[in-house]
């Protein structure tokens, strides 16, 4: 049955979430709820010399992000936290559904890349990063592997 949507969303998602959701029973990320797989989706970008990732980080800032590169794994993480302790003065929450979380993803991009090849950039909710390429190490051709038994 075709329903209604807006922005991509079901128009009755929160009118019908309970009990009739069939993840009722799958446990959700706490941080973005059914919407986490939509998280840090990424455009890989090739260019004559560079390669070039477009990271999606809605709602993080650029001092809750990390990246770090170790044996040719690129690793982007992204943290947030709220303060359980606050207290609104104006008087007492209803529903909150802000939470606490982090996210990571890791892109393979060769142990000839270092620190410094790489340009970061975060604006708009998006991390932009860019690399250099660099020559691969070349196999030689027709190289065939063993197989025991």
């Amino acid at each position: 049955m075709l329903m209604p949507s807006i922005f991509g969303e079901n128009l009755f998602d929160d009118w019908m979430d309970f009990p009739f959701d069939r993840n009722f029973f799958e446990g959700r990320n706490p941080l973005y709820g059914k919407h986490a797989k939509n998280m840090m989706k990424t455009d890989v970008r090739e260019t004559d010399d560079t390669y070039e990732l477009d990271i999606d980080l809605p709602g993080f800032k650029k001092e809750e992000v990390t990246a770090e590169l170790k044996d040719g794994y690129m690793t982007i993480s992204a943290a947030k936290g709220l303060d359980k302790d606050e207290k609104d003065k104006e008087g007492r929450y209803i529903r909150r559904e802000r939470c606490s979380g982090s996210c990571s993803r890791s892109f393979y991009i060769g142990e000839q890349i270092s620190e410094e090849d790489i340009k970061a950039r975060f604006e708009d909710g998006i991390l932009k990063i860019s690399f250099p390429k660099k020559e691969q190490k070349k196999m030689e051709e027709n190289r065939y592997i063993a197989i025991e038994g």
